[in-house]
């Protein structure tokens, strides 16, 4: 058995040389390269799509949140630890002018959050047909990831259908066909740089992602950005025209505009907006109907990014201030409350400023950080009745995308 077991091993030792002597193959001078160069020719011509048609691509990301909130004098009031997003998405072409994204969120229950087709012949006109967020704001477009701080601001979330005031619509996003392009282009010895106008503009049916439309009244909703002689700054104006329903008491006009501006060359961001919105409501015993109640807020937000790393780009870190103000009526109040706060103070305000300081961090292209401070000088409504209320608030978001 002893000498059986020595010959095997033998055997082995002998066969592994001769096996790896085999897979060996003496190359010529600079035959590498030559191999590395066809290989790479026959990918390209593998991965090249035919007429515009490739296969899908599949990204997402996930955003983990952790937020406290305190007293105003710092006893900790709740804090909780959440998924605030799981998205995926597939998006690919069809043909070399129409192309295809589909989205789905899974913090809860799968949820569809985009899903349209969109035909673009040419620079200056687009038209797209699905679910997508409607053209409203400056800040609305800019994916949750690449947000300055942890989630869109006060003013924005309450009139662009997040949780809108009228107590319709989530996500951002309709039900629609928009026209979308970019006119008069900027072009030098080195081609096409920007275009001094982008467009959008949309017929949609107004009551928000995934829901049907229950009156016979199509929303409108544009967004017109000009580029004045600089790729890096924009001025953006936006404007909504409808009406909603939510019952028979709570329907009416929905009518919004914004103004902002924005420069963003890369590292240096600044960007404000005012928003303005009316909605109606059909009134209450004794009082003429119908009536409505206004809404309006404005933010600015300042950031710089520091890039850092081995070649100097692989990491950011972009110290973060923000300031946003909002103030509804009471009417607002009552959708998310009582009736009576409404019928009992129709003419209140109740505003609420929020001052805030943050880290944004990239250590890598897919993994972001945020870290967010913030002071909340407000109203706390109790029974009807406001007082004057401050508070803090600390969010901490890790978001990873692919």
């Amino acid at each position: 058995m002893k000498r059986k077991f020595r010959i095997i091993v033998g055997m082995l030792l002998l066969a592994i040389p001769l096996c790896m002597n085999a897979q060996v193959k003496v190359k010529k001078p600079g035959q590498d390269s030559n191999e590395a160069k066809e290989q790479k020719t026959e990918q390209e011509k593998t991965e090249k799509p035919k007429d515009g048609l490739n296969m899908p691509k599949i990204s997402g990301f996930v955003q983990g949140m952790y937020q406290a909130n305190l007293s105003d004098k710092g006893d900790l009031l709740d804090n909780t630890l959440r998924m605030r997003r799981v998205r995926l998405s597939v998006d690919g072409n069809l043909s070399k002018t129409v192309s295809y994204k589909i989205q789905g969120d899974f913090t809860r229950s799968p949820m569809l959050v985009d899903a349209y087709v969109k035909y673009k012949p040419c620079r200056e006109f687009a038209i797209q047909v699905g679910q997508f967020k409607t053209p409203f704001t400056l800040e609305s477009p800019i994916n949750p990831v690449n947000l300055e701080i942890f989630d869109y601001g006060e003013s924005v979330q309450q009139l662009v259908g997040y949780k809108d005031v009228c107590g319709v619509g989530a996500l951002g996003r309709d039900l629609g066909i928009m026209a979308t392009g970019s006119l008069f282009p900027v072009i030098d010895e080195d081609g096409y740089k920007y275009s001094i106008v982008d467009y959008a503009v949309g017929v949609f049916n107004g009551n928000g992602a995934n829901q049907l439309d229950n009156n016979n009244r199509k929303d409108v909703v544009g967004r017109l950005e000009v580029h004045p002689g600089l790729k890096a700054l924009t001025l953006s104006g936006s404007y909504y025209y409808g009406k909603y329903y939510k019952d028979e008491d709570f329907n009416g006009t929905r009518n919004r505009w914004a103004a902002g501006l924005q420069y963003n060359d890369g590292k240096l961001v600044i960007r404000g907006e005012y928003l303005n919105g009316t909605t109606g409501y059909q009134g209450f015993e004794g009082e003429e109907a119908p009536k409505q109640f206004n809404s309006k807020g404005y933010y600015a937000v300042a950031g710089y990014n520091f890039q850092f790393g081995k070649e100097g780009k692989e990491q950011k870190l972009m110290p973060v201030l923000r300031y946003e103000h909002f103030e509804q009526q009471t009417g607002v109040l009552g959708l998310h409350t009582t009736d009576y706060v409404i019928y009992m103070l129709p003419n209140f305000s109740a505003p609420t400023s929020y001052y805030t300081v943050g880290i944004n961090y990239w250590p890598l292209k897919s993994v972001n950080f945020k870290l967010d401070y913030s002071f909340i000088d407000g109203y706390k409504n109790v029974e009807g009745i406001f007082n004057k209320n401050h508070s803090h608030r600390v969010v901490a978001i890790l978001s990873y995308k692919f």
